[in-house]
């Protein structure tokens, strides 16, 4: 009976709690008058306007024109505004020239196999990719421009990196626009597509914490009933300072201080940024997931000292390890993640790069164990 009787309070506490809370959101969601606001896919008619969006615009102009291509690769920082900022362009070049822009994740379609049949809403199966390319060209005979975002991301096991020589060797004249987090992605490419592709690289750079505040205040005045002023220049401050500027980190925060306006900014803004964080190392591949276990594991974390445990972890996994050169592009992308910070350090007579951790260690662990058990 106690046993019974104690199931039946545990219950009513649940039951309790939940009330609450569904009391509580239905108060403060009458806050948000429009919840496509606070979407990281969303696109605002004004976007922040920036210098590094005119050598994109100025590209693509002429390649309506001429229909020669140009080809692009723009790196930057997660949440630095690559994304937003192409799909904006796009928008306004195929509305306005009708210029065909071709757009795939590179995380979701991780192979050029996967991303031709997704542009062309096929399964991926029972087709060469030679056969795919074909039917593309035919589907699309004016200019075409592909959009391939998180463009480092198209798995190993596809090494030629295919659709980026079809791209560039077609006779079509195909211009390319690549995104990446990576600002050495090009050095993993093979020499023959680096030497036809030549691309025009452009530099997102972190937004400052003026400009972070910028666009939370616009954010504010369409997605809140009474924007939070106060609240969003701490945010920028934060996001600035603590995250390599990542924008949806202050997003996101916002939409926290407007459901849960009685909690502090700092509570929310952890909050938000580890939600982030959790995000971004599940994406990462098991070559990087090792690299931050090495870094989080070695008593002196200096690079060397980082690459050699990563290499003991390659081989208990059975993988191939990067080499000395890769394994340091891959700590460059890590640090554009915001998820490890490298420092310059003197060690006797010399300098060596000292990796400091930016995460919560059960970060990481969470991820590890439903990866490698």
């Amino acid at each position: 009976m106690v046993n019974a009787f104690g199931e039946v309070i545990a219950q009513m506490e649940i039951q309790e709690y939940l009330n609450r809370r569904a009391e509580h959101l239905a108060k403060h969601t009458r806050q948000i008058k429009d919840f496509r606001v606070f979407d990281f896919n969303y696109i605002p008619q004004k976007p922040l306007m920036r210098e590094e969006v005119k050598p994109l615009i100025d590209s693509l102009l002429r390649y309506t024109t001429t229909g020669i291509a140009n080809h692009l690769l723009i790196f930057g920082s997660r949440g630095s505004g690559k994304t937003l900022m192409v799909r904006y362009v796009s928008q306004l070049l195929s509305d306005k020239h009708k210029l065909v822009f071709a757009y795939a994740n590179c995380r979701q379609h991780n192979t050029s196999f996967k991303i031709l049949a997704s542009l062309l809403n096929v399964r991926p199966r029972g087709c060469s990719l030679d056969e795919l390319w074909e039917r593309f060209c035919q589907a699309h005979p004016g200019r075409v421009v592909f959009v391939l975002d998180e463009v480092d991301l198209i798995s190993d096991k596809d090494r030629n990196k295919d659709i980026l020589y079809l791209i560039s060797r077609s006779p079509r004249n195909f211009m390319a626009v690549l995104l990446s987090n990576n600002p050495r992605f090009l050095n993993t490419l093979d020499e023959s597509i680096r030497s036809t592709l030549q691309p025009e690289m452009i530099h997102f750079r972190n937004y400052g914490a003026n400009e972070i505040h910028q666009i939370l205040a616009h954010r504010a005045r369409l997605g809140l009933v009474h924007p939070v002023r106060q609240a969003a220049a701490q945010i920028a401050a934060l996001t600035a300072k603590h995250t390599n500027s990542d924008v949806r980190v202050a997003i996101k925060t916002l939409y926290y201080a407007a459901l849960e306006p009685q909690a502090s900014v700092r509570e929310l803004f952890e909050r938000a940024r580890r939600d982030i964080l959790l995000d971004v190392i599940a994406d990462l591949n098991d070559q990087n997931l090792m690299i931050l276990k090495a870094a989080q594991n070695v008593a002196e974390p200096h690079a060397k000292a980082v690459y050699e445990l990563y290499r003991k972890l390659s081989l208990q996994s059975h993988e191939e390890p990067f080499s000395y050169v890769y394994f340091y592009s891959n700590l460059s992308y890590l640090q554009s993640l915001g998820l490890i910070l490298l420092l310059s350090t003197k060690v006797g007579r010399a300098y060596t790069n000292r990796i400091q951790v930016l995460f919560d260690p059960e970060l990481l662990e969470a991820i590890w164990r439903g990866r490698f058990g």
